[in-house]
């Protein structure tokens, strides 16, 4: 697919970021400058998200399929944050000899939560799926408001979060829909847990929607993962710990 958008920064090793939901690319654009001093970043929004094209159906191969179809290098890392993550998750165990390292940023290969697995209740994505159809902006912001929650600078970094995301049109409502089926759905735990390559795991320790007993869950699940809690940071460290996030991510490039 020749719709997708994405951006190049910086040389060396090459690192594909992917964002998360009903986000784009630029949400972490500061980020991804720095980082591109230690090595080559590639941003990509989202099909249907910042300036990439619409696909249907929005589903999750779907969405692996067409990034995989425009990325211009053969061989990378990738860097998923929340949906983003399922994504790379799912592009790894299916393009297992192009994908050399995953690195997960508040994610979870299960979101909802199970009998046996640690993740956000159902009703919770419900609530937004009913939202949506009401009022989609006010939606977006109070998941924007999640986001941040518990922290110290939550109102400042709320700020930035709706300054960002507003640079472009928001995804269509299908679209947004369709993302929290993914998240709703997607059991990507076993894919997880056969994957070859090197394994990372971000979390922050004040995380609304990722919780801290996902550490242990993964740890059985995949022994090998590398996992790594970021101190006082929610769901964004990306904006609100970007030094600490920083350095924790070019020592698992």
């Amino acid at each position: 697919m020749s719709g997708i958008h994405y951006q190049i920064f910086g040389q060396g090793q090459p690192l594909v970021m992917i964002h998360g939901w009903a986000m784009h690319s630029g949400i972490w654009r500061s980020f991804a400058e720095q980082l591109a001093q230690h090595c080559q970043v590639i941003c990509v929004d989202l099909p249907g998200h910042g300036l990439s094209q619409a696909i249907e159906p929005f589903s999750l191969e779907n969405i692996s399929d067409s990034l995989m179809q425009v990325l211009p290098m053969q061989q990378f890392s990738v860097l998923g944050w929340s949906l983003g993550a399922t994504v790379a998750i799912d592009m790894a165990a299916r393009y297992p000899e192009r994908v050399q390292a995953l690195q997960l940023l508040a994610g979870n290969p299960l979101f909802v939560q199970s009998l046996d697995w640690p993740g956000v209740k159902a009703e919770v994505l419900e609530a937004f799926a009913e939202q949506l159809s009401n009022d989609v902006e006010q939606t977006l912001v109070r998941f924007l408001g999640l986001q941040v929650k518990g922290l110290a600078d939550a109102k400042i970094l709320l700020q930035q979060i709706k300054t960002a995301v507003q640079a472009y049109p928001a995804p269509s409502l299908e679209a947004l829909q369709a993302g929290l089926q993914i998240l709703k759905h997607s059991d990507c735990r076993e894919a997880l847990q056969q994957l070859q390559c090197p394994v990372s795991v971000l979390m922050g320790d004040r995380d609304t929607l990722i919780p801290l007993a996902l550490a242990e869950s993964l740890k059985k699940l995949q022994p090998a993962i590398q996992l790594h809690l970021l101190e006082n940071a929610g769901h964004v460290p990306f904006l609100s710990h970007p030094q600490q996030l920083l350095e924790r991510v070019i020592a698992d490039l």
